[in-house]
């Protein structure tokens, strides 16, 4: 083989590194062949890659996955695959497992994708067409191969994943800091002997720039993350989203209301479903919204609740239909008729199909802040009424410290503060700090039915030159318990834009926009609606020093942050509720 390609020009040497591939193993059974095979990217790389297949089976089409996390682990998926019809295909992602190449998150992953979809089609077993399968890391590659436009790629199903990487790990200017810092120590080599630190500390470190060293070891990626935090320039490699609409494919988008990606992926649904260039190709989407975060796709129990059963999706079984229907071409799915979206409605625990996210219908209704200037704690005089104030009130005040700063979630023997989760759990325990402001409804008389984006428009001011505003959206059972919804936040800097930053003026009251991202619940008689609002949302965020010195400096301030509620300075949550059914 060093012969042959000794001979030959570089590009006739990568075309034949694709179809020339060393064999490390071979099983054989009555059904199902496994083989393992090192494939060429264009710079030369290797990359570990299985093929399953079904002897008897000489040409089918291809199911595709790529992985960061070890490929060996889809066996049960592969076989499940090749007894539908199916040939597939695993690989290692670049410098993971055994590929060969140093991991750059991300960075490598369109043309990689690119190289093994081409690899594919230059098989005898390979039909001519592929798709590809696989959530959060599994499903992004799965974008940046279609952007790269590879022929053969007919359908795609990303499943909990972005499009612009930024808005991914951003939100309002903050930086979902406990997710790349988990990430990238998981998947950064870590020198011998070397003992990560205390996670409670680490992710306390100011400056930001310097928590890979209070972790332990150096993390390049982690730096290079927390000192962007401003879109475009650096970010313009992984934001895919403007490439979208061009893309003629049918995709199908899974996702829950908790997951970090939702806003992303629900984002990508309706950016196809609207935009894409080919008007068949905006018939080809569909979006399952369910009640899960990130690890409970297709589950009923999410965090400290149980959606009932209703809420165990197969996925696998729908996925295995859209690829039976756009993929294989089977003549039984070509004229089966599939809702374009199908959400869950937490509180009722129902999926409901719809034409387009938000349902037609909505209607964006709203309910005003009121207190006497003493909504602190769920015990405090805070209300949420569908009237505005008639007359002046007073504003509420809180103190965010960034040394104390409120957990996302209650911190318990089981659940310390670097294990706070995204998913619904009681919020009590954080409305008893003095830091948190708490407007509730009365006991509801009737349902509340809503299913959007939740959006909240508050009057605020600070006495000093930056702070956070966070804003959980709460349902409050009979029984006290208090579980969250959707949540949103805004670093007031950023309010205006994130290419621009604008500090605050100490005193100065400014209005903020802050959407909480999708959401679908029924709010039964007898609960409370209510809205926790506070400075953190600690560590799955980081903390906002609320001194403006950036991402370099190690100061803090404690802020004095108010919210005004009077005729001229409304404050207010906006639902968008849907008719009685």
């Amino acid at each position: 083989m060093v012969g042959l390609l000794s001979g030959t020009s570089a590009c006739c040497r990568w075309l034949l590194s694709l179809t020339i591939l060393a064999v490390l193993s071979s099983t054989v059974s009555a059904e199902l062949r496994h083989e393992t095979l090192k494939v060429a990217m264009r710079d030369g790389v290797r990359l570990a890659t299985d093929v399953y297949r079904d002897d008897k089976v000489p040409q089918a089409p291809v199911v595709l996955i790529r992985t960061p996390y070890d490929r060996t682990r889809q066996k049960e998926a592969a076989e499940r695959w090749v007894k539908a019809g199916y040939i597939f295909v695993a690989q290692d992602c670049r410098g993971t497992r055994e590929s060969e190449g140093v991991l750059a998150p991300y960075n490598n992953e369109g043309q990689d994708g690119f190289d093994t979809i081409e690899w594919v089609m230059r098989q005898s077993w390979c039909s001519g067409r592929v798709g590809m399968v696989g959530g959060s890391y599994v499903g992004a590659v799965q974008w940046q191969a279609a952007v790269e436009h590879p022929p053969g790629l007919v359908v795609i199903a990303p499943q909990a994943t972005w499009s612009s990487f930024y808005r991914n790990l951003y939100l309002g200017g903050a930086v979902r800091l406990a997710l790349i810092a988990g990430w990238l120590a998981g998947n950064t080599p870590k020198p011998d002997g070397v003992t990560a630190a205390d996670m409670d500390q680490a992710l306390m470190k100011l400056p930001l720039s310097d928590v890979d060293e209070a972790i332990g070891w150096p993390m390049p990626w982690l730096d290079a993350w927390l000192t962007h935090p401003q879109p475009g320039g650096f970010w313009t490699r992984v934001d895919l989203t403007q490439q979208l609409p061009q893309l003629r494919l049918p995709v199908l988008h899974v996702v829950g209301y908790y997951d970090f990606f939702s806003r992303e992926s629900v984002d990508n649904f309706v950016l196809m479903q609207t935009q894409a260039a080919h008007p068949e190709t905006r018939q080809q989407q569909q979006l399952i919204l369910g009640p899960w975060d990130h690890g409970t796709i297709g589950r009923s129990q999410v965090a400290e609740v149980d959606f009932g059963p209703a809420a165990a999706l197969d996925v696998a079984a729908i996925q295995q239909d859209w690829f039976d229907r756009f993929l294989k071409l089977d003549p039984a799915t070509k004229d089966k008729p599939f809702s374009p979206v199908r959400y869950f409605s937490m509180g009722d625990n129902r999926w409901i199909d719809a034409q387009s996210w938000p349902p037609p219908g909505m209607r964006p209704t709203s309910w005003y802040l009121h207190s006497d200037g003493r909504a602190n704690t769920r015990r405090g005089t805070g209300q949420l009424l569908p009237v505005p104030p008639a007359a002046s009130q007073p504003p509420d005040t809180f103190r965010a410290d960034p040394q104390n700063p409120v957990p996302a979630s209650p911190v318990t023997a089981a659940r310390p503060l670097k294990a706070a989760v995204w998913g619904p759990v009681d919020q009590s325990p954080l409305e008893d700090r003095n830091d948190v402001l708490v407007y509730s409804t009365a006991p509801l008389t009737e349902a509340v039915v809503f299913a959007g984006t939740p959006v909240v428009q508050l009057h605020v001011s600070a006495d000093t030159v930056d702070a956070d505003w966070v804003v959980k959206l709460v349902d409050v059972h009979p029984d006290g318990r208090a579980i969250n919804l959707a949540t949103g936040l805004q670093r007031a800097r950023y309010r205006r834009s994130l290419l621009q930053p604008e500090l605050l003026q100490p005193g100065e009251v400014c209005e903020l926009t802050i959407e909480l991202g999708p959401c679908a619940a029924t709010i039964p008689a007898g609960h409370q609606l209510r809205l926790d609002i506070c400075g953190s949302l600690f560590p799955l965020f980081d903390r906002n020093p609320n001194t403006a010195e950036g991402i370099f400096g190690s100061g803090t301030a404690i802020a004095t942050e108010q919210v005004h509620h009077s005729p001229g300075r409304l404050s207010q949550l906006i639902l968008p509720i849907l008719p009685a059914q």
